[in-house]
C-alpha cells in the first residue's frame, strides 16, 4: 500500500513536471506570437477576432461539460479496471461529442450569424471579414468538440509527456501562423481565422492517432449503449449548465464592453484574456497531474486519500500561481510596454483584475474533480450557473451608471470567489470527512494572508526603484523570493513543513 502512494505521488510530481515544460515553452512562444499577431492586425481587427470568436466560445459550455463527463467516466472505468466497460464508454463518449457538434452548428449559423451581422459593434467596412472569422470560429470550435474523448483518454491514462508535446507543437504552428500573416498581402484577419482552423484539425488527428496506437480502449467501433449514453449525456447535461456560468458570463461581459466602448476595449480584455490564461495554466498543469489520481482514488474506495490530495490541490495551485503572479502584478505595465509596445487602452487594469480572479478560482480546481468523481453534480452545476452569471447583469448596471471599464470587471472578483466556496460547501455534503472549516483555515485563509503580504511588500520594493529591465529583473527577482518565502512560512501547515525540510534533507544526504 505504502508503494502504491509513493508510485502515485512520484507520477503526480513526473506528470506536473512534464506540463511545466510544456508551459514554459508554450509561455514563450505565446508572448511572442501575441506581439506579432497585434502588430499585424491592429487594435480593431484584433478586438474584432476576438469578440466574434467569443460569440462561438460562448458555446464552449457544451464542450467544458462533455469534457469533464468524458474524463470523469473514463478515469473512474481505469480505476475500476474494467477495460470492456472502457471500451464501451470511449464509444459512447465519441457519439454523444459528435451530437453536441451538430447541435452547436444548428445554433451558430442561425442565431449566431443574426446577432453578428445585427447586433454587435463592427465596423461597416470590416464586417464581411468578420464573417469569415466567426464561419472558421465555428469549424475550429468543431474540432476542438470531437477531439474531446481522445484528449480524455491521454489525461486519465496520465500521458502528460504526450499532452505536453502535442500542445507544444500547436503553440509553434500558430508562432507560424504569426510569421505568414506578416508576410501576407491578404487580408491579415481573415487568413489568421483560416490558419487556425486548419491548425486545429492537424491537431485533432494528431490525438486520434496518438490514442489509437497507445491505447486499446481508442480503437473505435460503432456502439451506442442507451442505458449509457442517458448516463454520461445526463451527467454532461448539468455540467453544461455550470459550465455555462463560467464561460458564457466571460463572453457576454465581452460583449457588453463591445457594445459600450467598442473594438479596441475588446483588444485590451483579450490580451488580459490570454496573459490570464498563460499564467493560470502553471495551476493548471499541477491539478491537471493530480485530477485523475482523486478520481480514481475515489473509484476504488480510497476516499481519505482522495480527500487529502484535493485539500492539498486547492491551496498549492493557489500558491503555484501567486509565486508567478505576484511578479507579474509588481511589473505589469512595464511588462506590458516591453511586450506588446503600444498597449490597448486600460488593457493594465484588465489584466490586474482578471489576474485575481484567476488566482482565486485556481482553489476550485480539484474540488470540482472530487465532486465529479462522486457523481452528485445537479446542485454544484445549477448553483454554479446562477453564481456566475449574475456577473452579468452586475456589470451592465455598473457600465449604464457611467462606470470606467475597468469597473465593470469588479463582480467577476465576487461571483468567483463565491463559487469557490459553494464548491467546497457541496462537496461536505456530497462526503461528510470533508470539513468546510477545515478548508477556510487551511486553504483561503492562509493563501489571502500570503498574497495581501506578499503583493504590497513586492509594490513598496517596485516604488524605490526606477523603470527599465535591469530593475524589471531585480523587482521580480525580490518578489519571487518574498512569496517563496511566504508561502513556506504562512502557507503551509507545520507537518507539511516538517516534510519538506526532511525531503529536502534526504536529497542532501544522497548527494
Amino acid at each position: 500500500m505504502a508503494t502504491n502512494i509513493e508510485n502515485n505521488k512520484k507520477r503526480i510530481a513526473k506528470n506536473t513536471l512534464l506540463l511545466y515544460l510544456r508551459m514554459i515553452v508554450i509561455l514563450l512562444v505565446n508572448l511572442y506570437t501575441s506581439r506579432i499577431v497585434l502588430n499585424s492586425l491592429g487594435f480593431s481587427d484584433y478586438g474584432i477576432y476576438n469578440v466574434v470568436g467569443g460569440v462561438v466560445t460562448m458555446l464552449q459550455f457544451l464542450n467544458v461539460g462533455m469534457s469533464g463527463a468524458s474524463q470523469r467516466f473514463i478515469a473512474y472505468e481505469i480505476g475500476r479496471n474494467d477495460i470492456t466497460s472502457l471500451k464501451k464508454t470511449f464509444c459512447t463518449s465519441i457519439i454523444t461529442h459528435y451530437v453536441i457538434a451538430i447541435t452547436a452548428v444548428i445554433i451558430m449559423e442561425s442565431i449566431g450569424v443574426w446577432f453578428l451581422n445585427c447586433k454587435l459593434n463592427i465596423p461597416s467596412n470590416r464586417l464581411f471579414a468578420a464573417n469569415c472569422v466567426f464561419q472558421c470560429s465555428i469549424v475550429t470550435f468543431v474540432f476542438s468538440v470531437i477531439s474531446v474523448p481522445y484528449n480524455a483518454c491521454i489525461i486519465a491514462y496520465e500521458k502528460m509527456g504526450a499532452f505536453a508535446y502535442i500542445s507544444i507543437f500547436e503553440a509553434l504552428s500558430k508562432l507560424l501562423i504569426a510569421y505568414a500573416i506578416v508576410m501576407s498581402s491578404y487580408d491579415k484577419l481573415i487568413l489568421y481565422a483560416i490558419l487556425i482552423m486548419l491548425v486545429q484539425a492537424v491537431i485533432r488527428f494528431v490525438y486520434v492517432l496518438y490514442c489509437k496506437r497507445h491505447f486499446e480502449a481508442c480503437s473505435y467501433k460503432f456502439h451506442f449503449d442507451k442505458k449509457q449514453f442517458k448516463e454520461m449525456f445526463s451527467f454532461a447535461g448539468w455540467g453544461c449548465i455550470g459550465n455555462m456560468g463560467f464561460s458564457t458570463k466571460d463572453q457576454l461581459s465581452n460583449i457588453l464592453l463591445n457594445l459600450f466602448f467598442g473594438t479596441s476595449l475588446n483588444a485590451a480584455r483579450g490580451i488580459a484574456g490570454q496573459i490570464s490564461g498563460i499564467v493560470s495554466s502553471f495551476a493548471t498543469n499541477f491539478t491537471m497531474a493530480m485530477n485523475p489520481q482523486i478520481t480514481k482514488l475515489y473509484a476504488a474506495g480510497e476516499i481519505e486519500k482522495s480527500r487529502d490530495l484535493t485539500y492539498d490541490g486547492s491551496k498549492y495551485a493557489f500558491l503555484l500561481l501567486a509565486v508567478i503572479a505576484i511578479p507579474f502584478l509588481t511589473n505589469e505595465h512595464y511588462l506590458l510596454t516591453l511586450w506588446l509596445g503600444d498597449i490597448p487602452p486600460y488593457a493594465d487594469a484588465f489584466v490586474f483584475i482578471i489576474l485575481i480572479g484567476a488566482m482565486i478560482y485556481s482553489m476550485a480546481h480539484t474540488t470540482a474533480t472530487a465532486i465529479l468523481a462522486t457523481g452528485n453534480i445537479k446542485k454544484l452545476q445549477i448553483g454554479l450557473a446562477i453564481i456566475l452569471l449574475s456577473e452579468v447583469p452586475l456589470t451592465y448596471i455598473f457600465f449604464k451608471c457611467g462606470s470606467n471599464p475597468w469597473q465593470g470587471m469588479l463582480p467577476s472578483i465576487f461571483t468567483i470567489f463565491i463559487s469557490v466556496l459553494f464548491r467546497f460547501y457541496l462537496i461536505t455534503k456530497y462526503v461528510p470527512i470533508y470539513s468546510f472549516c477545515y478548508f477556510i483555515k487551511n486553504t483561503v485563509f492562509r493563501c489571502f494572508c500570503v498574497f495581501l503580504i506578499c503583493i504590497v511588500i513586492s509594490y513598496y520594493i517596485r516604488t524605490l526603484f526606477p523603470q527599465g529591465f535591469r530593475y524589471f529583473v531585480l523587482t521580480s527577482g525580490f518578489a519571487f523570493i518574498i512569496t517563496v518565502f511566504f508561502s513556506f512560512l504562512i502557507g503551509l501547515t507545520r507537518m507539511e513543513k516538517k516534510t519538506i525540510v526532511r525531503k529536502i534533507k534526504q536529497k542532501s544526504y544522497k548527494k
